[in-house]
């Protein structure tokens, strides 16, 4: 179903690809009509999920319009990834783990979850996605400054870096439209949590 006028405030973001159907970004519906209108979409995949309508013609009268589809391939070079892994933010690693603390399991809200580090950094570790877990703050208090095992405590999984299409899956979770979602899919890693 299209959207009217006054639901574009809440229009789901397009999933952007290049050339060679790899996700690129999120942009927004006007990025997207910027984008058709440069004829710069060489394909687009899932249905029409808005129609920007224009003036009308001189000689006929009709009414210009785009149709927006949710996902849209761009012409252009093919450039890899500044960095070929994802940025580490909160909200990422919360979606990466499922909003479960990795060591007692218990679902949190993001409010109630924190960032531990298995490795402590005071103890070498590093701030990247495969030394990082979500982790209640009564579970990361006790754990502190000690290796799990040192406090009996047990990741119940093993943390892992999320290619770049699970990334984009993590930071637009809860907006991606169905179709969107099964392109990323088909993407992510055998080790993914969002396979699940």
């Amino acid at each position: 179903m299209l959207a009217t006028l006054s639901e574009f405030e809440r229009a789901p973001r397009i999933l952007r690809l290049n050339v060679a159907g790899q996700p690129t970004e999120w942009v927004s519906w006007q990025d997207a009509v910027c984008l058709y209108a440069r004829d710069l979409v060489l394909w687009s995949l899932g249905d029409p999920i808005l129609t920007i309508r224009g003036g009308h013609s001189r000689f006929d009268g009709s009414q210009s319009h785009v149709d927006i589809h949710s996902i849209v391939a761009c012409d252009g070079r093919v450039v890899p990834p500044a960095r070929n892994v994802p940025p580490l933010t909160n909200q990422a690693l919360f979606r990466r783990d499922r909003n479960l603390c990795l060591y007692c399991g218990h679902h949190y809200s993001d409010g109630d979850l924190t960032r531990d580090h298995v490795v402590p950094r005071s103890r070498g570790g590093s701030d990247d996605w495969d030394n990082v877990v979500a982790a209640c703050r009564r579970c990361n208090h006790r754990k502190g400054n000690r290796l799990a095992h040192e406090c009996n405590l047990e990741l119940i999984a093993l943390p892992y870096v999320p290619n770049f299409a699970e990334y984009l899956a993590l930071i637009n979770s809860g907006r991606i439209l169905g179709d969107q979602m099964d392109f990323l899919r088909t993407q992510f890693g055998a080790e993914s949590r969002l396979l699940h």
